[in-house]
């Protein structure tokens, strides 16, 4: 993976606009999805570990019950870069689509 370039404070709050579910945490991006069912967490966690491993890049997931949080940051960066932008547009598309 090419060497990724951090993302200014202003591009950062520019891309949450377009992530209304997402926040900022330090040098992260994340989300808590609350599914139907612990077993529909999980197959969202699977799905986005598909979607994950095709971009060579992944989250830090946390299951709890129904509830999923997902962290996205690029450590070998130190911080956040436009992988995680995508990532986190391709896990709102997986959320979407299993509603």
């Amino acid at each position: 993976m090419a060497q990724q370039t951090l993302l200014s404070d202003i591009e950062i709050a520019e891309a949450l606009t377009e992530l209304p579910d997402w926040t900022r945490s330090g040098d992260a991006l994340v989300r808590t999805v609350e599914a139907p069912t612990f077993p529909a967490g999980i197959d969202l966690v699977r799905r986005v570990a598909e979607v994950a491993e095709q971009a060579d890049h992944h989250p830090d997931i946390d299951i709890r019950w129904r509830n999923v949080t997902f962290s996205l940051s690029t450590h070998s960066a130190g911080g956040l870069t436009a992988l995680d932008v995508a990532l986190a547009h391709q896990i709102d598309l997986l959320v979407t689509r299993s509603d």
